[in-house]
């Protein structure tokens, strides 16, 4: 390597132009030349031997990713994955097979390129078995010679490929689709431009944090209004079960008046007593950590009940509170 190939192999460039005439500026090697170089990696772990190997080669990967212009991607990228497909074949190069590196380096070109453009050409990946990245890679070229795809043309296709007809179809409309911006910025919205999935796709309740603090509380909940049922009579638990836990055949008062021979005025004061007998059991038994109760005045009580939107206190009498919590309990099912 002369000096004035080793300063412009060590010189930084400013951009791809810059880049392409150095690697154009290297000289190619002859045969012999190429043969003597590899020689000296293969058996001697000769690193300089394979720079020089490499640089020479550099134009090679250049003329090969043009032809993968036509996917969009930035074209130093897809050089830079061809020089890495070419320093794996040179690596990998015996001088003894009795060809150029050339011709056994393109193949190593090729598949560090296809494997970039698979994964960088959609967000989701378009091709993951063997069948559809040979068709990712051959369809366009039908396409552009065909046209759009009638069904002969599909199953003539298929049968040049070594693919079904379902294969065709499916891969033409993966490649037909576009991605769509989740998070669309304020510039983009107009009438022409489709809805952002973040619109539509939101979920309010995925804070894992809440999710969590909610599923304990329930079951906490659900536990100690158990306990709190058990202390009452058998005629208070039905009428607290007919009236609040069953709401597809709830009863009303009249309903369990006529039941239990008394007036539906009776029954409303059996149903308020029971409500009002759970407020010392919710005071003793329900943690601090995810309720505090403060007495105001009797029968009133505070309840810091944590919400997806904030800690909110409520200041509500007990009959309220007991209400609402066997609502909330009946209508998520653990109680």
């Amino acid at each position: 390597m002369t000096k004035e190939m080793q300063n412009l192999a060590l010189a930084p460039v400013g951009n791809l132009e810059s880049y392409i005439r150095a690697a154009n500026a290297w000289p190619m090697l002859s045969a012999d030349e190429e043969r003597a170089l590899a020689e000296r990696l293969h058996y001697q772990g000769d690193l300089e031997a394979a720079k020089t190997l490499i640089l020479s080669h550099l134009r090679f990967v250049v003329h090969i990713a043009r032809n993968y212009a036509g996917y969009g991607l930035p074209q130093a990228d897809l050089i830079q994955e061809g020089n890495i497909g070419l320093m794996k074949a040179v690596r990998r190069f015996n001088p003894e097979v009795g060809v150029r590196l050339v011709s056994f380096a393109v193949h190593w070109i090729k598949a560090e390129i296809h494997e970039y453009v698979l994964r960088n050409w959609r967000i989701v990946k378009v091709a993951t078995t063997k069948a559809q990245r040979k068709l990712f890679f051959n369809l366009r070229k039908a396409k552009q010679r065909l046209g759009w795809f009638n069904q002969d043309e599909v199953e003539m296709v298929a049968r040049e490929l070594g693919v079904s007809s379902k294969d065709v179809r499916e891969m033409e409309s993966r490649m037909a689709a576009q991605d769509m911006t989740f998070d669309m910025s304020s510039d983009d919205e107009s009438d022409s431009q489709p809805m952002a999935p973040v619109l539509y796709l939101q979920d309010k309740s995925s804070n894992f944090a809440d999710g969590i603090e909610d599923d304990n509380w329930e079951e906490q909940a659900a536990n100690r209004l158990t306990d709190a049922m058990q202390g009452l009579d058998e005629r208070s638990q039905d009428i607290i079960r007919a009236r609040w836990l069953d709401e597809d055949n709830k009863s009303t008062l009249q309903e369990l008046a006529d039941r239990y021979g008394v007036s539906a005025e009776r029954v409303r004061q059996l149903e308020k007593n029971a409500m009002k007998s759970f407020a010392p059991r919710s005071k003793r038994n329900f943690p601090s950590a995810t309720r505090k109760t403060l007495d105001v005045n009797p029968g009133f009580f505070v309840f810091v009940i944590p919400s997806r939107l904030s800690s909110l206190s409520l200041s509500l009498n007990c009959y309220s509170i007991v209400k609402l919590t066997i609502q909330k309990l009946s209508k998520s099912g653990m109680f």
